[in-house]
């Protein structure tokens, strides 16, 4: 029987070198066993929407051929479900499907946050919006580790580009990535407990994550009470040992034995403490309870089956004038694109599937409707004469009730291993759609794309618009079901959709240059930005339109602390069609001393409603709802002042509000002699010594002269002011007050 618990006794049964070979793998996908000792060999593969379980060549990238297995809607398109179901129903099949192929890690999900919509692989992560990005991932992990194989979140930390991924420093202040970066992975981390967190290839803050101890021991372990294997991105260690003193458990892949020297010599030599080795020892032992071995099975239809009705959750209908949509059967249809019969489904690198079938949607449409005409618009891969295929797909647009033309982008423009260049659709698609919108009575768009694509120069000369984003293998049968209103649209956008790509917050700190790249827009990423500074979009962060209608009414807040409340608010149906709605709460506060967004999303969730049904939703505000972070204090501060619930529409589109106030966090500020003079005469206790001993023992305010020279020296360090105006405090008394101020005195 397999030992997977080690024991003292145990583990001081093995040698140095035994110890070390288990923290670094026996080749590409698999760990080194210890058969002497009872611990097994286990199977780590790529995700997370699907398993890629290689059975030949070994890669990283996506490039040799894997076991078929089912490609599941990747993270972009579960991002715009805003469903932790549909998360956790992935989840659970991708559980399953690792199970039958013998794995015991699955390597995902990905929850970085999509800063900039150039990230040439935003198709693997949710959203711009930490707390939708945390629900989804943790509602997928817990269903994925239910089913036996362990789940790997990752890239820890600010790993938000491709642009120089294995070296480029992420410069992030600490309250940017408490706020932002660090939400989504502590959510995961402490509510569904991955076996594995991944850390990322790029340097944070000039430190590489793979070897940075904030980030791996005192954050992720000390602070969040992680307890399972941290795991290198493949290639990400720079200094094996350095790593395993930050905190880095296993490295992936094997390097021959190299790694596994350089740890024994550390150790022989006094600089690595063998109390870290063994304890990364019992980790990785402990991961091994998963390995289990091949059991169980999948039905490729039923998780086919599965993949449609989810993807069908996922797509998000931007725009449907007149009622375009729901296309009618009767009518004489244009299918327009190559997209249409050569479907863009998955992103391209590592978390590339091999399908066990794939649905193209003009089949799915040519199976719901008898008139269907098709032509091919344009090619994928620049052969033929573009013109030629633009005039006939207008010629076949004309003759037709309605064109429905599928356009997007192919592997050649978004993939893992290099970000993009622009949000545009290539030239050829956006003249073909204008082409066809010009010859056509009415136009749809279907969208095909990872990550955010432009609108601008055709969105207003069509009728209809559903963004599919990639919808997994089963996704052409997902969209034919849409259009025909077999599915009621039911998507949100989880990200915002700019007019300009300048427009966007991080545009002049993207990619970065020199090594470095700075995260300049600090907390104000996406919707925050957008929203503050009121500048539209094309399309807000959370907008998404259904082939029904619905109501919000009946709005209370009920405070339950404070620094915590409750939200309800009723939910109708009002339309002849059932539906799903999406309860969209924000939070709007100017309260505390640090600039915050004008809102942000705090709580939701996602109601299914016959025509005519009301429902009463109540969804809790905790106090992280209501707090920021505290740099000087080092932990989250709910300030006393008032907040404004809002129920959204969208990020852009408040339909009710209501505002309370909270008493928050009683708070006493420290000062020191390094403390301004300004925060020196803000202290509830100092401030009022202070300026008894400024007015030689008076107490009163000083006259105007001496109140504006106080306040243009406000901003000087107390040490530097007391020496720049020469006064002369007593020792003693300088002490008192430095004590009053919470300092310990040490620096009077």
């Amino acid at each position: 029987m397999a030992r997977t618990d080690l024991d003292a006794l145990a583990l001081n049964a093995l040698t140095l070198e035994q110890k070390a070979s288990l923290l670094s793998g026996r080749d590409f996908w698999t760990t080194k066993p210890l058969e002497e000792a009872g611990i097994p060999s286990i199977t780590l593969c790529d995700g997370p929407h699907g398993v890629r379980r290689e059975a030949g060549g070994s890669d990283h990238l996506g490039i040799n051929e894997s076991i078929p297995a089912t490609c599941f809607p990747p993270a972009a398109a579960v991002g715009s479900s805003w469903d932790p179901e549909v998360a956790a129903r992935i989840g659970a099949a991708v559980g399953r499907e690792g199970r039958a192929l013998g794995v015991a890690v699955v390597l995902g999900p990905g929850v970085n946050i999509k800063r900039s919509p150039l990230c040439g692989r935003n198709f693997e992560y949710y959203s711009e919006d930490p707390l939708l990005s945390g629900v989804l991932a943790a509602a997928h992990v817990a269903a994925l580790q239910a089913e036996g194989p362990g789940a790997s979140v990752k890239h820890f930390a600010a790993n938000n580009q491709e642009t120089e991924r294995m070296r480029v420093s992420a410069d992030v202040d600490e309250r940017t990535l408490r706020e932002i970066y660090f939400p989504a992975f502590e959510r995961v981390v402490t509510q569904a407990r991955p076996a594995t967190v991944m850390c990322s290839y790029n340097r944070v803050n000039g430190v590489h994550a793979s070897q940075n101890r904030w980030l791996l021991t005192d954050v992720l372990r000390r602070e969040w009470g992680f307890t399972g294997v941290v795991v290198s991105d493949w290639g990400a260690v720079q200094d094996r040992v350095a790593a395993l003193a930050a905190g880095l458990d296993l490295e992936m892949p094997g390097t021959g034995g190299a790694s596994d020297r350089r740890i024994v010599d550390a150790v022989r030599a006094g600089d690595l403490d063998e109390a870290v080795v063994n304890a990364s020892v019992r980790r990785v032992v402990a991961l091994t309870e998963r390995r289990g071995g091949v059991s169980g099975a999948f039905e490729t239809d039923a998780h086919h089956a599965l993949a449609r009705e989810l993807a069908a959750e996922c797509a998000v209908l931007l725009k449907n004038e007149d009622g375009t949509l729901p296309l009618s059967a009767e009518a004489r249809i244009a299918v327009i694109g190559e997209f249409a019969v050569r479907p863009r489904f998955q992103g391209g690198g590592s978390s590339h599937i091999n399908a066990t079938r794939v649905d193209a949607a003009l089949d799915a449409i040519r199976a719901l409707a008898p008139d269907v005409a098709y032509a091919q618009g344009f090619s994928l891969d620049g052969s033929g004469d573009a013109r030629e295929l633009r005039e006939a797909a207008a010629e076949t647009a004309a003759s037709a009730d309605v064109a429905v033309v599928f356009a997007g982008l192919g592997e050649r423009e978004e993939s893992e291993g290099f970000d993009r260049e622009t949000i545009d659709l290539p030239a050829v698609q956006v003249e073909l759609i204008r082409a066809v919108a010009a010859a056509a009575r009415r136009t749809v768009v279907v969208l095909s794309n990872g990550g955010v694509v432009s609108l601008e120069g055709w969105h207003d000369d069509v009728d209809a618009v559903l963004e599919g984003w990639l919808l997994g293998q089963a996704g052409g049968s997902a969209v034919a079901d849409l259009l025909f209103g077999v599915v009621n649209p039911s998507g949100r956008l989880a990200e915002s959709i700019p007019m300009r790509l300048k427009d966007t917050p991080s545009y002049l700190n993207f990619p970065g240059e020199a090594g470095h790249v700075r995260y300049g827009e600090g907390v104000m990423v996406g919707y925050r930005y957008y929203e503050t500074v009121e500048l539209p979009v094309r399309y807000p962060f959370g907008h998404g339109l259904s082939y029904t209608t619905f109501a919000i009414g009946g709005l209370t807040v009920v405070r339950t602390g404070d620094d915590r409340a409750t939200v309800t608010v009723r939910v109708t149906n009002t339309g002849d069609r059932p539906g799903k709605h999406v309860v969209q709460v924000y939070v709007s506060t100017a309260a505390g001393p640090v600039r915050r967004p004008v809102r942000e999303l705090r709580a939701f969730r996602k109601v299914s409603l016959a025509p005519g049904e009301s429902r009463t939703i109540t969804l809790p505000l905790d106090r992280r709802a209501f707090a920021y972070y505290d740099v000087p204090l080092g932990r989250w501060v709910v300030a006393q002042g008032d907040y404004t619930i809002q129920i959204g529409e969208n990020a852009s589109s408040v339909v009710a509000e209501t505002t309370i106030s909270l008493d928050g966090d009683s708070l006493v500020p420290v000062v020191s002699l390094d403390s301004t003079l300004g925060e020196w005469l803000s202290h509830p206790l100092a401030g009022p010594a202070l300026l008894r001993v400024l007015s030689g023992g008076k107490g009163a305010r000083p006259e105007e002269d001496d109140e504006n020279g106080l306040r243009m020296a406000s901003s000087m360090p107390m040490g530097r002011f007391l020496t720049f105006a020469g006064i002369d405090i007593p020792h003693a008394t300088l002490r008192e007050l430095v004590e009053l101020g919470g300092s310990d005195g040490a620096a009077a």
